[in-house]
């Protein structure tokens, strides 16, 4: 396992600037996902990582040694791809042991770094198999253990699992998640799903045109969105996000609607009288039907016409007219309810968020 590091990184493609001047350190052993929306720069950091990609300035460290000016097989990394890059006329076996070979590592060394790679993803019965009579999945593990048998300093992902379908993907994960824990190693995960992010990562970067945006945990993340556009791209569904009017002890919106001030906001600083104002579906709930509030917390009902209803089985999301456009609510324990009956909403003011318009960052609240 290695830390890795990068100061000021850069690159640049003719007058394109595809990642600006970030910083980011990885701790050794830490397993760091990559998010964003696509052309974001995250798969680029990634190939600057590995060396498939010059960079165009600034540093990167492995075990504290800059790798800038070192090809991909000296920097002691093993990349999983998203299109598995498996030798199709290779068995299992051969695909597993080729990277050794070629090293000229002996026999006797190989046959054991193969036999542990295929105990700890379970591809003993198929190890004579060739890549065309394996799965989605089995391929997917065959391309792990190919960078397993390496022993590598630091693992690399590039959306491993974009091309499998739903219910393999979260058993990738599940797998993905046992091999971190059984091999400990430093994984750097690429991946536009937030949920493979969230479920998988210890800390998690949000990048946005070639920046970061935050770095945190998937509960900071979550929680203590840095940014606006943080705030829009984490959460399923995403977070109800307005821009409205504050003063006077409350918070207005378009055509009328408003809500007091959360009180944790009262004595903010807020350059401005206009803000964005955001709430989790989790904290916009019909009346009696979400998560239960902490003691002492402000709670403000609104009766609220019901536009759009999808159920989920076990909850059921309730769009909600308010402010001028539908917001989100969820509920936990779903009643039956039709478009355009009107319902007490419960909004839960101690979760809301508040960010600038100008800049997007989130306003701090007092205390916190």
């Amino acid at each position: 396992m290695a830390a890795v590091t990068l100061e000021r990184l850069v690159k640049r493609y003719g007058p394109i600037e595809a990642v600006r001047a970030i910083d980011l350190d990885i701790a050794k052993g830490e397993f760091v996902a990559l998010v964003g929306p696509s052309g974001c720069g995250k798969s680029t950091t990634l190939r600057m990582i590995a060396g498939l990609e010059e960079i165009t300035s600034g540093a990167i460290m492995i075990g504290g040694e800059i790798v800038n000016d070192l090809p991909p097989r000296a920097r002691n990394i093993s990349m999983v791809f998203q299109s598995y890059a498996l030798y199709p006329h290779m068995s299992v076996r051969e695909n597993l042991g080729f990277s050794l070979k070629i090293a000229k590592r002996p026999q006797a060394e190989i046959d054991a770094r193969v036999a542990e790679a295929s105990e700890i993803l379970h591809l003993g019965d198929l190890l004579d198999r060739r890549p065309s009579q394996l799965s989605g999945g089995q391929r997917q593990r065959v391309a792990m253990g190919r960078a397993i048998v390496r022993k590598p300093q630091v693992f690399l992902f590039d959306e491993p699992l974009s091309n499998l379908d739903a219910k393999l993907r979260t058993q990738m994960r599940t797998e993905i998640k046992l091999l971190h824990a059984r091999v400990p190693s430093t994984v750097i995960y690429v991946t536009h799903d937030q949920v493979e992010a969230m479920t998988l990562a210890d800390r998690i970067v949000i990048m946005r045109d070639g920046l970061i945006e935050q770095v945190g945990s998937p509960d900071d993340v979550f929680r203590r969105p840095a940014t606006r556009f943080v705030a829009g791209f984490v959460g399923s569904p995403t977070m109800n996000l307005i821009d409205a009017d504050i003063g006077d002890g409350r918070i207005g919106f378009p055509g009328g609607d408003w809500l007091p001030i959360p009180d944790r906001f009262k004595n903010a600083r807020i350059a401005s009288g206009r803000i964005a104002f955001g709430m989790r579906p989790d904290d916009v709930y019909p009346t009696g039907h979400g998560l239960p509030s902490a003691a002492g917390a402000q709670v403000v009902e609104r009766n609220l016409r019901v536009s759009v209803i999808e159920p989920l089985g076990n909850e059921t999301l309730v769009f909600v007219a308010f402010g001028g456009r539908d917001w989100v609510a969820r509920m936990l324990n779903p009643v039956p309810l039709e478009p355009g009956q009107t319902i007490a909403v419960t909004f839960d003011l101690a979760k809301a968020h508040l960010f600038s318009t100008e800049g997007g960052k989130a306003i701090v609240a007092v205390g916190g």
